[in-house]
């Protein structure tokens, strides 16, 4: 078995190991599950709640304020799986104002910015916080 497997292997037993412990769902039908980003395996989740029509912008930073990621990777749609590096809070969600996590996301070719978690089918804050680790 090569170490790339083993290591995927490992992250998913232990992944699945403190779902278990922690009373919540399998990887199976977690919200966050482990997949590959940047050669990495890493949580991750999709996105949700986007009006049809309409996209979560990335940004480069926490905020509404801030701009967009390089223009082919800053627009995501319902379904678009993100990896989950780390979190941090900032401006509410556009539909949610007290809503105020926010999530730097890996979106692919080592691309990545933040995106409000409010639209991101994470679950609780009380649940991910366990997996995912606050922004430097």
């Amino acid at each position: 078995m090569n170490s790339v497997r083993r290591k995927i292997l490992g992250f998913a037993a232990a992944f699945a190991t403190a779902a278990t412990l922690m009373g919540t769902a399998t990887p199976a039908n977690a919200v966050t599950y482990p997949c590959q980003m940047s050669g990495s395996t890493i949580p991750c989740t999709t996105v949700t709640g986007i009006d049809p029509g309409s996209w979560l912008q990335v940004r480069t930073g926490p905020g509404y304020q801030y701009g967009p990621i390089a223009q082919a990777y800053s627009r995501l749609y319902n379904g678009n799986q993100v990896g989950l590096t780390c979190w941090t809070t900032g401006d509410g969600a556009a539909d949610n104002p007290n809503y105020r996590y926010w999530m730097w996301v890996e979106v692919g070719n080592s691309y990545g910015g933040f995106v409000n978690d409010w639209y991101l089918d994470t679950g609780s804050p009380d649940v991910w916080k366990q997996q995912i680790r606050q922004c430097p």
